[in-house]
């Protein structure tokens, strides 16, 4: 192998944490006015930690699970 010529990393890639409101609707099969009505009702809960909001994984999966029934989470 030549002095000058570098190996090359494969690149790994971190989990998303958080969707982006567009993420968020595509991720549950929904439309983003969607998501909008779930965050204004209360239904979902929004991270503000940056300018636009941030839905974390942990909160989408917390409003399914709320709004399942018991019964299909027995399966």
């Amino acid at each position: 192998m030549p002095e000058n010529e570098e190996i090359e990393k494969p690149k790994v890639e971190a989990p998303k944490l958080a969707l982006t409101r567009v993420e968020a609707a595509a991720a549950i099969g929904v439309s983003p006015a969607t998501i909008d009505r779930l965050t204004l009702r209360g239904l979902l809960r929004p991270s503000r930690a940056t300018r636009r909001p941030i839905y974390p994984v942990k909160e989408i999966e917390r409003f399914l699970k709320a709004t399942t029934p018991a019964a299909e989470w027995a399966i």
